[in-house]
Parts: C-alpha cells; sequence; structure tokens
C-alpha cells in the first residue's frame, strides 16, 4: 500500500468523478455511436517525434519515434476501455510519456478490434500480431519490448504474454499495468467490498464489466480472456499500479500473488484513494505524477538505462499562479470523461 494520505485534488477528483458517473456509465446502455464515432479534437504530434500510422489488414497501428534517434527500446501500448473502446488521443498521450520516460524509446500503439463485432479473440490475435511485427519487421529484440496496458489493455498484457510463452515465442523485457481487467467473471472480493466506493463502476451493474459483448461464447475463465486464471510461470517483470478504490482491485491483488508464488519479480503498488486508471492525470494530481515517477524507474531498471545527472542542481522558482484544488480536478475529470468508452455500447 502506498502513503495513506490522499492528495485533496486526488480526492476531488475522485468525488467529481462519482458525481458524473452516476448519470452516465451507470444508465441503462443503449447505443454505441460515440464508441464508433469518438468525438475528439485531432491529435498534433509534438515537435521532436515522427508519427506513422500503420494500416494492417484488420487494424491500424500508431508508431511514434523521437526524431533521429534509435535506441532499440520499444513500448507495445495495448489501450483500454472494456474491449468496445477504441484508441483515444490520451493513449496518443500517454505514447509521449513513455518514450520520455524509456529516454527516447519508441512505441507502438495499435487500435485493435473491439466488441461487439469481434469478440474473443481477435483482440488478443491483434496483439500478437503486433508483437510479431515489432520483431519480424522492425527487428527490436524481445527483451527491448515492453508491454504496457491499461484496464482492458492490462489484462490483454498478460494474456499476450502468457499466449507467447505457450506458444513458446521470445517473451519481451517487461509488463506494465495499470488496473488491469485480468478477471471477466468480476469475483473478486472487492466487486463487493468496494462497490460503494469505486466512483467510476461502483453502485450499478449496468456497465461494462458486467455486460462484456467480447468474451462472446467462451469461457470468460479461459486465461487468454482471464489471466488471473492462468499461470504465470516464466514471466519476465511485471510492475502492476492500482487505486485503493477500485472494484478491480481484487484482479491486481490476485495476479501479483499469483507472480509472487511463480517466482516472477514483480512490483505491486496500491495507491491509496485512488480510482480506475488515475494516471490519466498526468501531471494534475500527485498520484498520478508518482505513479509516472514509478513507470519511469521500472523502465529504467528494466532496460538497464544508466541516469547521470548533468551539470548543477538549481533550484526552480515558479512564477505562474498555482491553480486552486477544484480548478484542476474540474481539468482532470473533464478530460477523463472524453478517454472513456461510451458506456452505451456494451449491453446489446
Amino acid at each position: 500500500m502506498r502513503d495513506k494520505r490522499v492528495s485533496v485534488r486526488g480526492n476531488l477528483v475522485r468525488d467529481m468523478m462519482q458525481n458524473v458517473m452516476e448519470t452516465s456509465l451507470k444508465q441503462p446502455i443503449q447505443s454505441g455511436e460515440l464508441r464508433k464515432n469518438p468525438v475528439e479534437p485531432a491529435w498534433i504530434c509534438p515537435a521532436g517525434y515522427e508519427y506513422e500510422i500503420v494500416e494492417t489488414e484488420q487494424f491500424p497501428m500508431e508508431y511514434l519515434r523521437p526524431e533521429g534517434i534509435f535506441t532499440g527500446r520499444v513500448i507495445l501500448q495495448l489501450h483500454g476501455g472494456g474491449y468496445i473502446g477504441p484508441m483515444k488521443n490520451i493513449y496518443r498521450k500517454f505514447a509521449v510519456r513513455y518514450s520520455k520516460l524509456s529516454f527516447g524509446g519508441d512505441v507502438l500503439t495499435i487500435d485493435y478490434r473491439v466488441a461487439p463485432e469481434y469478440p474473443y479473440p481477435a483482440a488478443l490475435e491483434d496483439a500478437v500480431y503486433a508483437y510479431k511485427w515489432l520483431i519480424q519487421e522492425k527487428e527490436y529484440e524481445p527483451d527491448h519490448i515492453i508491454v504496457a496496458g491499461d484496464s482492458a489493455g492490462g489484462g490483454l498484457a498478460l494474456a499476450l504474454v502468457m499466449y507467447l510463452r505457450d506458444n513458446r515465442l521470445p517473451l519481451p523485457g517487461g509488463i506494465i499495468t495499470m488496473s488491469p481487467w485480468a478477471d471477466m467473471t468480476n469475483s473478486g472480493a472487492s466487486y463487493t467490498d468496494n462497490y460503494e466506493t469505486d466512483p467510476l463502476f461502483g453502485n450499478s451493474t449496468d456497465n461494462m464489466l458486467f455486460h462484456s459483448s467480447y468474451i462472446g461464447d467462451a469461457d470468460p475463465k479461459n486465461p487468454y480472456l482471464s489471466p488471473l486464471f492462468g499461470d504465470f510461470q516464466g514471466f519476465p517483470p511485471v510492475l502492476m499500479q492500482v487505486g485503493s478504490y477500485e472494484v478491480l482491485l481484487s484482479d491486481t491483488l490476485g495476479v501479483a500473488d499469483k507472480l509472487k508464488q511463480a517466482g516472477v519479480r514483480r512490483r505491486l503498488s496500491v495507491y491509496e484513494g485512488m480510482f480506475h486508471v488515475f494516471q490519466m492525470g498526468m501531471d494534475l494530481i500527485p498520484e498520478s505524477r508518482e505513479a509516472w515517477n514509478e513507470v519511469e524507474e521500472f523502465l529504467r531498471i528494466t532496460y538497464g538505462i544508466s541516469r547521470k545527472p548533468d551539470g548543477k542542481v538549481v533550484k526552480r522558482v515558479k512564477t505562474q499562479r498555482k491553480k486552486s484544488a477544484a480548478q484542476v480536478a474540474g481539468r482532470v475529470l473533464e478530460a477523463m470523461k472524453k478517454n472513456l468508452p461510451d458506456s452505451r455500447a456494451v449491453k446489446q
């Protein structure tokens, strides 16, 4: 468990999310128009990066690279969204962050096929394709690949590595999960213990967790759907982050326990008072900043990056007027609302 003191900004964002979600994810689910046609402003690639959309026969991939730099390091990012949501701008921001934190690494983010049109195993097949593409087409060394995912993407990251191991394919150098959905039976203790505290999925079963169209006709206990029920022998190092208020808390704790039993190097961080994928707050809330700092440390250790300070350390003087906690909370909430999948897409 992390520091039990929750920041003022973190508390405000969580409480505001709970109020808003009462009229969004928790209403009866009807259609999926916003999922199919997400309304977002055009994303502008920041200076210093090359950005390429790679079209495959089944799905597009987005390939981000620092200009004029090749480190041989790459992060394969698997986005969240309950296996019904598409790639969104927040994951393009995540990609830039991953590149910076890996000191110039490349990032491949895939817009894998989603349900209800493409149930299991479509997303897993696309993740396997992307991983092989990095090795076979781009010639990255497997141990220089780190697979990262949040929510459904976190569960997919674990399922991908499980599939690679079972099929005797080379494994990546590490895995990063943020609030992974690793149990599609929703049977963990936190699904009831945190039922009233989770601001996103609490106080209702009218949400994507309990009405998953991705499962299709498969057994929800299939480890490639629910990695919690699988075996983790031989896995590479894993960083797992989750909020203590999440109904998905048990998914992370259960996987972390199995990793430990299998003798896998893993780091488990439970952030007190935090909600589902609070890392979307980026630098706006202290807990999110700490989580991203932890990601940087994991990447640095896994890649064996030696970081040496340059020049003198000087005190930074802030001249900009500090925003109030309420203002920051409002900005975080608005950003996270834009990047949530349309809940109405779930029930068919």
